[in-house]
């Protein structure tokens, strides 16, 4: 488990902002990240991100941002998810449903001032992002930043800008940090 000091002040900061309008709390976990709904045993849904990671918090929060109030009712979200080990074809679909999660992670990353690192989740098979994933990653942030970002995301990211005291976002800082 990792002791970033920073997870602790994410975890609240999250609380603060989403907890109450929609009832969804973060959660650090020990094991591998999981959105759970809220159900007749736990009152929350929650965002149950891995080992205390803050990249692993910013990923899952990422995917939150992205879901929409249905899939937000379903066990990660109902969407596809096979774990490393993927054939070159899965790789291509992960590749293709992550552009726009990856995309608000990365925003939320600059936005907590730290560095985002691509994830291609396929070590087993040597199977780093692909560029063209890179670059469908990057025009969707380019997209997001000068199209403007849906209401959570927005909130989040203002709030790790004001946490971290990082600039607004643009264009120009998405060039700084590659």
């Amino acid at each position: 488990m990792d002791n970033d000091p920073q997870v602790d002040l994410l975890i609240d900061l999250f609380n603060r902002l989403f907890l109450k309008d929609y009832n969804t709390e973060l959660v650090r976990g020990e094991g591998e990240p999981v959105y759970l709904p809220a159900d007749d045993t736990y009152p929350h849904h929650r965002i149950v991100f891995a080992h205390g990671y803050f990249a692993s918090a910013l990923h899952e929060i990422a995917h939150w941002c992205v879901a929409g109030p249905e899939r937000r009712l379903l066990e990660d979200f109902g969407y596809w998810y096979k774990p490393d080990g993927r054939t070159a074809d899965e790789q291509v679909e992960f590749e293709r449903v992550e552009v726009t999660p990856q995309a608000y992670e990365w925003i939320l990353t600059l936005s907590a001032g730290r560095t985002f690192n691509f994830s291609a989740d396929n070590l087993s098979q040597n199977m780093g992002p692909s560029q063209r994933f890179k670059e469908s990653v990057r025009a969707r942030v380019v997209e997001l930043i000068s199209q403007g970002m849906n209401a959570r995301l927005t909130a989040m990211s203002e709030a790790l800008q004001r946490q971290y005291n990082q600039p607004a976002l643009s264009q120009s800082l998405l060039e700084q940090a590659q």
